[in-house]
């Protein structure tokens, strides 16, 4: 989509013949025309890997940035669909599948309406966007200053955009979760109760001259608050009809929006019964993987006595933000210096580590990461949340390190941005089937980091057992929520009982409310990619070789779990 400043269509639709060419020259005509068309509707996108041509464009989640987003994808199913595929090598049919795949769960996200039932999000609502976007954005030239400047004009359309989405929602009976609308009620007024000059929009960007950060504050006084203030506005009338029930099975046809979203999240024809079941499985294999070093503590069976105590030394807590973001690159470091025992293949880029911003914290995940830009000028960023720090303790952190950087996020994106010969949507792009693929990389990556001897104490082991308990009780709560009906109330309690700490178990049950499904693919990756290398090992005996069998998990880009069994067994 297009949407520069004062602009509101979507980019114009243009066919281009298939079927003129090779089947490999017209596969490689559609992959490139594909994903170049894809930045132009999510110009935002094209920003966070340094694209620059769009940097002065808002997404535009209206009618017309829908309607260019179906027509897309139509014809990207319809021009792959018409390609033969006998003549094509592995990488080629490859890439012709996915296209397929993404461009059908675009197509049936639209005819959901997804964008009505999440037309609210609390994380990754437009309202948060820029105030992430300029950290990825550099404002160091006069173009580069004028382009920040246009995408500031262009956000009032963005915000009136959404607002027609809540009254849409509203019309057909499609609107958000109640939870899920008062946090971001909540987020706006925390926005627009701090002064303009502190916002990180202002203070955030890279600018050649400090003077420059008067015109950005000007911007955000004329066209950012003014729209934040609308859309609160429009939120506070939302409210009363949103759903009390937070789940999708309380929207009309809940039960099939909901299984369109296990297929997305997971590329698996898998029931929520059976995922649910999954769940609970593996949070008693986790359990008792945690009694054993909880005796061997002096703790007995007692887990939550033996985390009550960790969680009460004052050596585990962080005093500053600052020392838990220390520790955290610490680790990256560590984890960088061990892994060439287990990969051939070390990415380019480097991996810094950031407190997320204080204006975001209370509503964002315990961390995150961005992968490095096309041009190398940046490398990865793992965003480590400081919010409340006696939640944050160091024997958490440590696997959520190895999870969001390395060998996790940074090891399989900042690689997969490096595969040459591979269509850029395959090597940048991110879809919802490749999601159970990358969390579940990032899962194994922290059992990776156990066999590489990378957790300091046992202490920091029990905090990886607590992290796979997290990812193991998403598969609970998520179908509890979406399938099963549960109120957030069961789902909250759900989680601590799985010994998650109640911070995080409320920012992570309202993420999972947000983004239905999505919690289902940690896990499910990671069974996957575990079934896999004991596959490899029974099949090599002696001859197998981890390093051989990362790079093989790892050589062809994200894949659906589908794609991947076959092309790592071969």
């Amino acid at each position: 989509m297009s949407a520069a400043a004062g602009r509101r269509q979507g980019p114009r639709v243009t066919a281009y013949p298939i079927g003129c060419m090779t089947a490999s020259a017209d596969l490689a005509t559609l992959a490139s025309r594909t994903w170049e068309r894809t930045l132009e509707l999510n110009p935002t996108l094209a920003t966070i890997y340094g694209d620059e041509r769009y940097d002065d464009r808002l997404d535009d989640p209206g009618p017309a940035g829908r309607a260019a987003r179906r027509a897309l994808a139509d014809e990207t199913l319809a021009a792959a669909a018409a390609i033969p595929a006998a003549t094509l090598d592995e990488e080629e049919r490859i890439t012709r599948e996915l296209l397929q795949v993404t461009a059908a769960a675009e197509i049936a996200d639209d005819e959901t309406r997804m964008d009505l039932v999440g037309a609210v999000h609390h994380q990754h609502g437009h309202q948060s966007l820029l105030p992430e976007l300029v950290q990825f954005q550099r404002a160091d030239t006069p173009e580069r200053l004028d382009r920040l400047l246009a995408r500031l004009a262009a956000y009032p359309a963005m915000a009136d955009a959404a607002t027609g989405l809540l009254d849409e929602g509203r019309a057909a009976g499609l609107t958000a979760a109640r939870v899920v609308a008062e946090r971001t009620v909540d987020q706006l007024e925390r926005l627009l109760g701090a002064p303009a000059a502190t916002s990180p929009i202002v203070t955030l960007p890279v600018v050649a001259r400090e003077q420059d950060r008067e015109q950005i504050l000007a911007a955000v006084e004329r066209h950012v608050r003014p729209a934040d203030a609308r859309y609160l506005e429009a939120l506070r009338a939302y409210l009363p009809v949103t759903r009390e029930i937070p789940g999708l099975c309380s929207t009309p046809g809940g039960a099939e929006r909901y299984a369109a979203r296990v297929r997305a999240y997971t590329s698996l024809d898998v029931s929520a019964d059976e995922l649910h079941r999954t769940g609970l499985e593996e949070l008693e294999t986790i359990e008792a993987a945690r009694r054993v070093i909880a005796r061997a503590a002096g703790f007995g069976d007692d887990t939550a006595a033996y985390r009550a105590a960790l969680n009460a030394d004052p050596a585990e807590i962080p005093a500053t933000p600052e020392a838990l973001v220390a520790r955290c690159s610490e680790d990256v470091q560590r984890a960088f210096d061990s892994a060439p025992a287990r990969f051939s293949r070390i990415p380019k880029a480097g991996c810094d580590v950031r407190a997320v911003d204080p204006l975001l914290e209370k509503d964002a995940p315990g961390a995150y990461y961005y992968p490095p830009t096309t041009d190398g000028s940046r490398g990865g960023i793992y965003f480590v949340n400081t919010y409340d720090l006696p939640s944050r303790a160091f024997w958490t952190a440590a696997s959520t390190t190895y999870h969001e950087a390395v060998p996790g996020h940074h090891f399989q994106l900042a690689l997969e941005m490096e595969l040459e010969g591979l269509p850029p949507f395959r090597t940048l792009g991110f879809w919802p089937q490749g999601t159970a693929y990358v969390e579940g990389w990032a899962l194994y990556a922290e059992l990776v980091a156990d066999e590489a001897g990378l957790f300091r104490t046992e202490a920091e082991r029990f905090g990886m057992l607590d992290g796979q308990a997290l990812r193991a009780v998403r598969l609970v709560v998520d179908t509890g929520l979406h399938a099963f009906g549960w109120s957030r109330r069961k789902a909250f309690e759900t989680m601590v009982a799985a010994g998650i700490h109640p911070t995080d178990a409320s920012s992570e049950t309202d993420r999972y409310i947000a983004s239905p499904g999505q919690a289902l693919a940690y896990t499910t990756g990671r069974r996957e990619i575990e079934r896999l290398r004991r596959e490899r090992e029974r099949r090599e005996g002696a001859d197998f070789d981890i390093r051989r069998f990362h790079d093989d998990v790892l050589r062809h880009g994200k894949l659906p779990l589908t794609i991947l069994a076959g092309v790592v067994l071969g």
